[in-house]
């Protein structure tokens, strides 16, 4: 079955960067799109960053745009995010998510993507 293991998660201050890592297992990781999405402290679901199957083509929410960086590595079947100039407003939970293009239509919508347990992102002076 899927199964999706993040980690990388952490306090750090402002300013500050973390490295997330995504490992995947249970299906074939080269046809798929993935994704982080995060859930901050009160907060639905939201779409951060997607990335292709094939040529690695890459999307971003407007709120990360510029400071994020989502990329994957095939041979290993892990999906990273490497965020810069964290922002209190990054506080949240992590997840990857299989097979997740763009933001979904609806939130109720993020149920149809497998995701793992998460990670904690806190992002605090």
């Amino acid at each position: 079955q899927v199964q999706l293991v993040e980690s990388g998660g952490g306090l750090v201050q402002p300013g500050n960067s973390l490295r997330l890592s995504c490992a995947a297992s249970g299906f074939t990781f080269t046809s798929h799109s993935m994704a982080w999405i995060r859930q901050g402290p009160r907060k639905g679901f939201e779409w951060v960053s997607s990335i292709s199957p094939g040529t690695g083509r890459v999307t971003y929410a407007e709120s990360v745009k510029g400071r994020f960086t989502i990329s994957r590595d095939n041979t290993k079947n892990t999906v990273y995010l490497q965020m810069n100039s964290l922002e209190p407003e990054d506080t949240a939970v992590y997840y990857c998510a299989k097979g997740l293009w763009g933001p979904p239509r609806t939130n109720s919508d993020y149920r149809d993507y497998p995701r793992g347990q998460g990670t904690q992102v806190t992002v605090s002076s």
